[in-house]
């Protein structure tokens, strides 16, 4: 229950707010005689010069780079005056609720990063061509064409896209207060003035009809969600309100707390909230349906574009999330991450994203889910952290923009003084069999046996230095040393006799194919799906299982097009049914444009990550992954 006297204070507060607020530093009169004397831009260089000295003196600047959309500023002060970040932090207090969202202050101008202000407030993305302006649906009759989208310009930074929401708060009279690392924002107070609840052909509708625009937030939990909106619900609204099962819908209640109201929601495996709003009236819009999916294409940075679409087969609808970049793009790089320091242990994608400091990514090559180390090819800056396996499918590409698609195999050989020769199983892999592998530095510090009952052997200074009868798997960890590796013989007395303490040793080293060798980054996954248009699909060749075969799954790719552009692809359960096969996303990969593509590691592990945020799936229902490609964005000077 709502007191009323709370209502009373938060109106009189935000209205005192309003009366009360100062502007910053920079009046609107300066930025007009900016932009109308161009002529004295190099004296007010000199004097914006100083002015930054003695600010500095109270607060530094933030050393990240950010870039102002072009349009915002002329041209003559683009080009002669910088225009850095002022502050930026990772905390939004919403009408007094803290929420972890990322923000930046770049002169007089506040933006948000794009997730934030969709998970956070409730905005919609809608389609672009422009990456400097992104248009938005926010309590806006957009969908009907009546009325034009509000466009929101935007600043790059190297992993996150904001918006300047200066319009958007001018519009919904939003107050804005930057306090440290925290941005405090206050809407007007609004309430709720009814829910209704009703089955529609495609599912289920609730509107929640309001006085005024406000925000609201929802996170998803499995089957699940929790939408929290910045508006009360009198006790008899509460009251006379009844949640129903629906068509989708499996339980629903709403609540009061304090000055917002919580609505919770069940619903069936095969559905997925969509939020929305619309005005004339104000009123939020839960949407429970099979197809959720917003469809759209949104130019994202230059050289990134992100699309959301259904592809039709058969019979069947799948919903696809994917991002188009492009390789040759100066802007753009892609490189290969894990999530840990070593080559063990699995991380989100999310975390292992931001870690990096990558803007987008994909989750990437198989990893052995118990002890969790890689099954497959890493190759980052030349250095090989993980070999490839199996003669399964990889991608290389360096960073000209030149990428392949095949199968991959490396074969090492050692060579011994004593004459002795033997073939090497794998380099720095979890994929064990009896032989011998080897494990340099990029493996990590050291090693700790995969199997029971290993030998290691430490080469130095191409010499066999010391062996080692090992015990336990799991246990007593050996050192790599930075001179040298480690060989580990499993299950293979022949070897481990040949090389004993004072040996000499020579590596040689055949890549098939082996124009891989030219490729800095590589990434194993597999089967390869396409070549040169045509689906090529073999698992069987690649050794993969009968039950991976037939298995339907969500999926992840990494696909080629004929405009040499990549494609980050993941496609996810089809509507009213399962994930597709290997052979079905094979054929959304070809109807997608793709001219050469590979699996990548699906199922729980699909992840497309992009400025903050999963843009394929709700985070909790994400697994762990070991490793992944990471997109790295440098925005425009």
């Amino acid at each position: 229950m709502t007191n009323p006297r709370i209502r009373t204070h938060r109106r009189r507060r935000y209205h005192q707010r309003r009366l009360t607020y100062v502007p910053q530093t920079f009046s609107l009169k300066r930025v007009h005689w900016i932009l109308t004397a161009p002529l004295l831009v190099v004296a007010l260089s000199l004097a914006l010069t100083r002015q930054r000295v003695i600010a500095n003196t109270f607060e530094q600047p933030i050393p990240q780079k950010a870039f102002l959309s072009p349009a915002w500023v002329p041209t003559l002060a683009q080009a002669t005056i910088p225009v850095p970040l002022t502050r930026q932090g990772g905390q939004i207090t919403l009408n007094g609720r803290p929420l972890d969202a990322i923000w930046s202050q770049r002169q007089q101008q506040i933006g948000i990063s794009d997730a934030a202000l969709a998970r956070r407030f409730g905005v919609n993305l809608l389609s672009s061509n422009d990456e400097t302006q992104q248009p938005i649906e926010w309590f806006s009759n957009t969908a009907d064409g009546t009325q034009a989208p509000l466009k929101l310009s935007t600043w790059l930074t190297e992993q996150y896209r904001y918006l300047n929401i200066s319009t958007l708060a001018q519009q919904f009279g939003w107050e804005m207060q930057i306090s440290g690392a925290n941005l405090q924002i206050n809407t007007p107070p609004a309430k709720i003035l009814s829910v209704r609840q009703g089955r529609q052909s495609w599912g289920d509708r609730i509107v929640i009809d309001l006085d005024r625009a406000t925000p609201w937030l929802i996170s998803e939990e499995g089957n699940a969600a929790v939408i929290t909106l910045d508006a009360p619900i009198a006790p008899a609204l509460l009251r006379g309100f009844s949640g129903r099962p629906g068509s989708y819908i499996r339980g629903l209640n709403v609540a009061s707390s304090g000055d917002r109201t919580v609505i919770r929601l069940r619903f069936a495996d095969a559905a997925r909230p969509r939020v929305w709003s619309l005005n004339n009236p104000n009123r939020i819009l839960v949407d429970i349906r099979a197809d959720a999916l917003q469809e759209q294409s949104i130019a994202w940075s230059p050289g990134m574009r992100w699309a959301q679409q259904y592809v039709n087969l058969g019979g069947d609808r799948f919903p696809v999330v994917a991002l188009e970049i492009d390789p040759r793009s100066s802007e753009v790089q892609l490189k290969p991450i894990w999530g840990n320091p070593d080559m063990k242990g699995t991380q989100p994608l999310v975390t292992t994203a931001q870690r990096s400091q990558a803007a987008a990514a994909i989750n990437g090559g198989f990893f052995n889910r118990n002890n969790q180390l890689p099954l497959g090819a890493i190759r980052r800056d030349g250095r090989w952290m993980s070999g490839p396996i199996l003669n399964r499918g990889a991608i290389g590409w360096d960073e000209n923009g030149n990428v392949t698609i095949a199968q991959l195999s490396i074969q090492e050989t050692l060579l011994a003084g004593n004459g002795n020769r033997i073939t090497l199983r794998s380099l720095n892999s979890g994929f064990v069999n009896a032989g011998t592998a080897r494990y340099t530095r990029e493996w990590g510090a050291s090693y700790t046996p995969i199997l029971n009952n290993e030998v290691v052997m430490t080469v130095q200074n191409n010499q066999v230095v010391r062996q080692q009868q090992m015990g336990l798997a799991g246990q007593t960890p050996v050192s790599i040393p930075s001179d040298g590796y480690l060989l580990v013989v499993r299950s293979d007395r022949t070897a481990s006799e040949a090389l004993r303490a004072g040996t000499s040793v020579q590596i040689e080293m055949a890549v098939q194919p082996d124009n891989f060798s030219r490729y800095s980054q590589i990434l194993g996954g597999g089967p390869v799906l396409m070549l040169n248009g045509q689906i090529v699909l073999n698992p069987t060749a690649e050794q993969f299982s009968t039950a991976f075969i037939q298995q339907a799954a969500s999926r992840s790719v990494i696909a080629t097009t004929g405009a040499g552009k990549l494609m980050l692809i993941t496609v996810h359960n089809r509507i009213g049914g399962a994930g597709p096969t290997l052979a079905e996303t094979a054929q959304i990969t070809q109807q997608l444009g793709a001219m050469n593509a590979l699996n990548l590691d699906g199922g729980s592990s699909t992840s497309l990550y992009l400025g903050g945020q999963l843009i394929d799936r709700p985070a909790s229902t994400a697994a762990r992954v070991h490793n992944g490609i990471g997109v790295f964005v440098q925005p425009r000077l």
